[in-house]
């Protein structure tokens, strides 16, 4: 899957603390993770459309 977070916005979401490089990856694939999980709730509810509450 093609990335998923903005390594500028995620840095400067945590201000002044310094980021791994190998933590950019590690956060792409929990977010997948989530956007994965999400589908399948709202497709086990019959919705075609993911809504806040299949977080």
């Amino acid at each position: 899957m093609a990335d998923l977070i903005v390594k500028a916005a995620v840095k400067d979401a945590l201000d002044d603390k310094n980021v791994a490089s190998d933590f950019y990856d590690a956060l792409d694939d929990r977010v997948e993770e989530l956007l994965d999980e999400a589908a399948r709730r709202a497709e086990a509810n019959d919705r075609k459309t993911v809504q806040p509450r299949d977080l």
